[in-house]
């Protein structure tokens, strides 16, 4: 069950920020206020996704600590005592409006894998249908990178590509994203709508942190890039604010909105972007990324200067220019070790160096894509 459900979905992040009271507990008010609004949108026959964070902060609360702890067990232990907490708050307030919840617990593995990827798709779809409000989170207490950056904001992008998910949401606890006077060091007034992520765009966001959240502005944009790249509007809303979530979808102006590229990236191309974990890299010179990148070509031996990390047959990995930037990922068709044998070497050749040939391409054009 791969297809998309008929209704419109809606993919909702909640922050840490937006869920933490002033004692720095969990605020219970915020998530019934949450509940009511997500009520009100199913009611217009939308699918909606919680992607919430919280657990962390629940566990705080429960453990009645000051601050987020510095060390990583610490982190998961609160993370583990907290996330049952949390959910059984949502669940609570949801089961008085007659909606079940369910939670969902990811790592980045279930996104990397494409098995593991589609599984989840289409469980979350299958509770979707069902009328069922999927929470999801990642799984900290088991993750390590994931609950070391705090990209449960990238992780709702991902979700949202996911199950092809018409609009992201997410809340923090400011209005949205601001213009930013750097001789003054003040905000001025907030940018509504962002038609294309420039790196002026990226400048703006200041990378801080609260004591009870790990992400800031710079990993919004991040995930508000992968989503807009994804074909899927974005929107950043003040998720402290009543009815933000119901302005969001009725498209009325909260918050700033970033405008969804299009065509959309076909939903293979998509894992492949933005979900697929590289093993490495391969370098190539400057004809073989015009080949790739201007005539829709596959990457044959002869553009390839080198590659660094190690990988096997069937893996993703980056592509990079002479510069080092990565401009495409693909899924290569010879192992690193292979590929130190026959880079730069004509694909005829390929045989007599090997003793074999799996393809004439190292990377064949319907397994790359172009970041």
């Amino acid at each position: 069950m791969t297809k998309k459900m008929n209704a419109n979905i809606i993919v909702i992040k909640i922050g840490s920020s937006v869920l933490t009271d002033e004692k720095g507990g969990l605020d219970v008010a915020i998530i019934k206020n949450i509940a009511d609004e997500v009520n009100r949108i199913k009611k217009r026959k939308f699918g909606v996704v919680i992607v919430s964070s919280g657990a962390v902060v629940a566990g705080m609360q429960l453990l009645a600590l000051g601050k987020r702890p510095e060390y990583l067990p610490e982190i998961q232990a609160c993370a583990a005592i907290g996330q049952p907490q949390l959910i059984k708050i949502y669940d609570g307030h949801f089961k008085k409006l007659g909606i079940l919840t369910a939670q969902v617990l990811l790592t980045q593995d279930d996104i990397n894998n494409r098995a593991r990827y589609l599984n989840a798709k289409n469980t979350i779809l299958s509770l979707l249908k069902r009328g069922v409000v999927p929470i999801v989170n990642e799984n900290d207490t088991v993750s390590t990178e994931e609950i070391k950056f705090g990209d449960n904001d990238r992780l709702s992008s991902l979700v949202a590509s996911l199950i092809e998910a018409d609009k992201l949401i997410i809340a923090s606890d400011i209005d949205g994203l601001y213009k930013f006077d750097k001789k003054e060091k003040t905000k001025k007034e907030i940018i509504r709508k962002v038609e294309k992520i420039t790196e002026e765009i990226e400048s703006l966001a200041e990378d801080e942190c609260s004591r009870f959240g790990i992400g800031g502005m710079y990993t919004k944009l991040q995930a508000a890039k992968i989503s807009t790249n994804a074909g899927i509007e974005c929107v950043l809303v003040n998720g402290k604010k009543k009815n933000s979530f119901l302005n969001a979808v009725n498209g009325r102006e909260t918050g700033t909105i970033f405008v969804a590229k299009q065509p959309k990236i076909k939903a293979r191309k998509r894992w492949l972007a933005y979900s697929s974990g590289s093993k490495g890299a391969v370098k190539v010179d400057s004809g073989a990324k015009e080949a790739l990148v201007r005539k829709n070509r596959s990457l044959l031996a002869s553009g390839v200067l080198g590659h660094s990390g190690r990988f096997n047959v069937g893996d993703a990995i980056g592509v990079v220019d002479e510069n080092n930037k990565e401009f495409a990922k693909g899924i290569t068709n010879y192992s690193s070790s292979e590929l130190n044998k026959i880079k730069g070497r004509n694909t005829k050749d390929i045989e007599k160096i090997l003793g074999y040939k799996y393809y004439d391409e190292v990377i064949h054009r319907d397994n790359l894509v172009i970041l």
